[in-house]
């Protein structure tokens, strides 16, 4: 399986729904490394790198977010895959 990274905004109600926490759930899961946080716009910034199928998981998943949250938009900006991560974490 191709692994991939994915540069992703997330833009609604995203902030104080534990969207960051739930991702870093969501993507030990899936075994997606990278990171997550909160931007001053009120979006949710996050890069996610492992497999393909994993990845693409995870982004559909933002595309709903956790209880709570209203996502009105997702951006993803697809890159090359770096390995720079070994965990995912919440900056």
């Amino acid at each position: 399986m191709p692994k991939v990274r994915a540069h992703v905004y997330i833009s609604g109600r995203v902030q104080g729904v534990f969207f960051r926490d739930s991702t870093r759930h969501l993507a030990r899961q899936y075994g997606v490394a990278g990171w997550v946080r909160n931007l001053p716009d009120g979006r949710v910034e996050a890069v996610f790198e492992g497999e393909k199928d994993a990845v693409q998981r995870l982004i559909d998943w933002c595309h709903q977010g956790p209880p709570g949250a209203r996502v009105d938009r997702v951006d993803v900006e697809w890159q090359e895959y770096t390995g720079a991560f070994t965990d995912f974490m919440v900056r």
